[in-house]
């Protein structure tokens, strides 16, 4: 048996000097009893892994709403392909792959239901505005099991709320997350964009696709492999000026072409209202909230609770309430899931 303190001295030995160490960690809010056989980025790994919050991404949307088609990207599936990425990375480089997957794994929770379309309405009538990684550090610290929270390592906790934002991640391995990331959305947003008929491969800007590639594939083994070039042995995990300039025009394109566009406006519409909706709603009748949460307020104000609430439904949790809400029984037309 592979003891923690073999596996910790494995890390001292085999690991770059600037990769995270489990031993020499910032450790948690409340110490706990160490376990005998994973360290503690493992051990922060397997309670992401577990929690309820993680569970619930699989019903969540990546980009498109209630697509038709099996294989379009959920919010788990991405999460997925950021931790493949990120540990593809982070083992090439010597660093720390068990606090890459942590932090990947558990880098999105505080996502809200109906993708970025859920996230501009709580944006817009939250007192405080919403972004989803600071919701994914509330979801870690003071939602979770019962509002005690997971009670994760300082370095997975930094590494997920600083996955995007000006602020960058302080270990390498956060880093990698944030470009695993990057690289993840650009690549499977393309694909699924495809898909659905918003855009065609002569679409694409060709001076791009000539530099990362013609295909998904070859496009994110590309941007992999020069992280992997121009960051070994050094303390540093970026692209090269050529790659990194490349994925960020990519990048840019997507975002006017796709990202700020729809497959249908109507329906994203739709999807904001119904969160305003339910915000609003219990915002107004903070009785009508679950117990435990209903148990926060005074702890948080009321407003950030029932953002905790609204942003932690799964899309067709939050259209059934909406339907409980404000549809009459009898026309209630939902599936028997």
């Amino acid at each position: 048996m592979l003891l923690r303190t073999e596996q910790e001295r494995r890390e001292a030995e085999l690991l770059a000097p600037w990769a995270a160490k489990a031993a020499q960690t910032r450790g948690r809010e409340r110490a706990i009893t160490p376990c005998e056989i994973r360290t503690e980025f493992q051990r922060d790994r397997d309670r992401i892994l577990h929690c309820k919050s993680f569970r619930r991404l699989k019903h969540k949307t990546q980009m498109f709403l209630s697509p038709e088609g099996d294989h379009y990207r959920t919010r788990l599936t991405h999460t997925l392909e950021v931790s493949q990425i990120a540990r593809t990375i982070t083992r090439a480089l010597n660093l720390n792959e068990d606090l890459a997957e942590a932090i990947a794994l558990g880098h999105d929770l505080g996502h809200t239901p109906f993708g970025h379309s859920g996230e501009r309405a709580l944006r817009k009538v939250m007192p405080n505005g919403f972004e989803h990684n600071e919701q994914s550090l509330r979801v870690v610290d003071f939602i979770e099991r019962d509002g005690e929270g997971l009670n994760l390592t300082w370095e997975v906790r930094d590494g997920i709320v600083h996955h995007s934002g000006l602020v960058e991640p302080q270990t390498l391995e956060g880093k990698a997350v944030h470009l695993a990331d990057r690289i993840a959305y650009i690549n499977h947003d393309i694909d699924d964009a495809m898909r659905a008929g918003m855009l065609r491969q002569e679409d694409l800007p060709q001076n791009c696709l000539t530099i990362l590639g013609k295909t998904h594939g070859q496009r994110i083994n590309t941007m992999i492999l020069d992280i992997i070039r121009h960051s070994g042995g050094r303390e540093a995990v970026e692209m090269s000026p050529r790659i990194g300039k490349a994925t960020d025009e990519l990048r840019s394109f997507m975002f006017k072409e796709v990202y700020h566009r729809s497959i249908d406006p109507a329906q994203e519409a739709r999807a904001e209202h119904v969160m305003i909706a339910l915000y609003q709603h219990f915002a107004a009748h903070p009785e009508a909230l679950p117990g435990e949460m209903q148990a926060r307020i005074g702890r948080f104000d009321l407003s950030c609770v029932v953002g905790d609430y609204v942003a932690g439904m799964t899309d067709r949790f939050a259209v059934r309430t909406y339907a409980d809400l404000y549809i009459p029984t009898a026309w209630h037309v939902l599936d028997s899931e």
